[in-house]
């Protein structure tokens, strides 16, 4: 858990800790701790902040998943702004929550993204799900029949937050194999980048809790 306010940590560390199936292992008050302490620990899920000194939320998101790609980042920010959302998402974390949401929402989400899926605040759905409308206006159309199953498979795992690696384990296949058909899946779609993934995720309706 890392955000450079101790109140907060001190607020949410006692929240998490009260569930059953949760406990805080290590608290960080900047990014650059954050790296150190997720060496050492190892944690299953990181709850982070944006503003953060030393390192802020986008660079450690990057510098964690290249590290611990198996690692959920879950965004706790105050921000709703959809650019943060977007290079959030790109830079690989698996959740964004909003400070002002209630309690209860944090916990689901770390419950979400604990089991592979992208949370995102019901209050940014609006603003993502509205970048889907090029995707649509392609001149073919998007459907899930554009893909072969095992394209389909491959993004649904990258939708989802997992890396390259962890993808090729899931599905018993190599790196280069996924690499393959992720690359072949985008290139039929138009797709450039994982935010323009995670909106055909939303477009097609699979299942992500987002």
């Amino acid at each position: 858990m890392a955000d450079d306010h101790q109140i907060l940590r001190e607020g949410l560390k006692a929240l998490i800790n009260a569930q059953p199936d949760m406990e805080v292992i290590g608290e960080a008050k900047n990014g650059r701790v954050l790296l150190t302490l997720v060496r050492q620990l190892i944690p299953d899920v990181v709850v982070m902040d944006v503003s953060m000194p030393e390192l802020n939320g986008f660079q450690a998101t990057e510098r964690l998943k290249q590290m611990a790609p198996q690692i959920k980042i879950l965004t706790l920010t105050r921000f709703s702004d959809d650019s943060y959302l977007k290079r959030l998402l790109q830079a690989g974390a698996s959740g964004y929550v909003l400070k002002h949401s209630a309690s209860s929402e944090l916990i689901h989400a770390i419950h979400v993204v604990m089991g592979g899926h992208i949370h995102l605040d019901s209050t940014m759905m609006s603003s993502l799900a509205e970048d889907t409308i090029p995707l649509r206006s392609a001149n073919r159309p998007i459907t899930k029949n554009n893909l072969s199953s095992r394209e389909e498979e491959v993004l649904r795992s990258v939708a989802s937050g997992y890396a390259n690696k962890e993808t090729a384990a899931r599905l018993s296949i190599s790196i280069k194999t996924v690499e393959a058909h992720k690359a072949k899946a985008m290139q039929k779609l138009g797709m450039t980048s994982r935010i323009d993934i995670v909106r055909y995720a939303i477009l097609v309706g699979w299942a992500l809790d987002i």
